[in-house]
């Protein structure tokens, strides 16, 4: 097993770097060049790997068996229900109380062509962990490529029937971390729909509302400041910003372009694809200047966004949302780029 605090590198010959843990798979940094070929790390975080494991377990990590929300923490399969764990109020997230941001993942280099370098994390999940059914064998492939794509694809198998919905959790800041916020980032979504979050229950009810005429609506490019800083219920039920799924437009299972954020000052930009239904758009509405992260600066609410490909928030209890079951003899696959330029 991996040293806790030990820290993985893939490098490209674009002198992009990504840094991870096999705590949490946390990717702890990533180095890209701006227009001036000015190299910045621009996901937010902590200075050292002994930091980041007394800091927030999400940033960067690895979240699972089920990311995002399941209401009451229950879900029922072939007419059996199960009560998970609830760790975020009345509901189940990010796998419960010790999911998969806080498990040591075994990490072993593998050669794949199209990547410059790639790693291997490999989980197993025993049955009964976290009151989830099945064991569950994990094994996600972190690589780069020289077109400075960050892959990270994903694979599980079950022994019983289960659900699952694994994400990455890095929070993006293009102009550095600790330089402000994004409010100024442009944010463009593929989808014309979203998941409303009900007030009472806390996370979707199950409602899929279009975003036209919303604060909600980045169909077209506009700065994230411009949803955040307005007046919305909607705003207020996600915790004072974004924290919310959009429904990429035309999911049929392939790989497609699902967001893209830019940052003008610098003129980077990053590109989302996945083969996943969702996209959670998270702002960091819980971060309020307290606890100190990169270059000692404080770790400020809307200091970074993420973008989370997956399957739909409580998915398992919803018959119109995608599919979140895992069956024996079935592979979980789930694919997500994060192209930088």
């Amino acid at each position: 097993m991996s040293n806790s605090t030990e820290v993985f590198t893939l490098k490209n010959k674009n002198n992009v770097e990504v840094s991870f843990m096999a705590n949490g798979g946390r990717i702890v940094s990533i180095k890209v060049p701006d227009k001036k070929g000015e190299i910045a790390d621009v996901v937010i975080g902590y200075d050292t790997p002994e930091e980041a494991l007394k800091g927030d377990s999400y940033f960067g990590a690895l979240c699972g068996r089920y990311a995002n929300r399941i209401v009451g923490g229950k879900f029922t399969i072939d007419g059996v229900e199960y009560q998970l764990d609830t760790n975020n109020g009345n509901n189940h997230l990010h796998g419960g109380f010790e999911g998969f941001n806080v498990r040591e993942w075994k990490v072993e280099p593998v050669v794949i062509d199209k990547y410059a370098q790639a790693y291997k994390l490999l989980l197993v999940s025993p049955d009964g962990d976290q009151k989830y059914p099945g064991e569950l064998t994990v094994e996600v492939v972190y690589g780069l490529t020289d077109d400075n794509e960050f892959v990270i694809d994903y694979k599980a198998e079950t022994t019983k029937p289960t659900v699952i919905n694994l994400t990455s959790h890095p929070y993006f800041n293009l102009k550095g971390a600790g330089n402000g916020t994004v409010e100024d980032h442009e944010l463009q979504i593929n989808a014309s729909k979203y998941t409303p979050i009900d007030e009472a229950l806390g996370t979707v009810s199950g409602e899929i509302a279009e975003v036209k005429d919303t604060l909600f609506d980045f169909t077209s490019a506009k700065k994230i400041g411009d949803a955040v800083n307005g007046d919305w219920e909607q705003l207020e039920y996600g915790g004072g910003g974004l924290d919310h799924n959009f429904v990429i437009d035309d999911y049929d299972g392939t790989v497609k372009l699902a967001a893209t954020l830019f940052e003008p000052a610098s003129g980077r930009k990053l590109e989302v694809y996945t083969d996943q239904p969702g996209v959670q758009v998270y702002t960091g509405n819980h971060f309020d200047g307290s606890e100190k992260g990169k270059h000692g600066c404080p770790i400020e609410k809307w200091g970074g966004v993420a973008l989370e490909t997956q399957i739909f928030p409580d998915s398992p209890n919803h018959d119109h949302f995608p599919d979140a079951v895992l069956r024996p003899g079935e592979t979980y696959k789930h694919l997500c780029v994060y192209k930088f330029d």
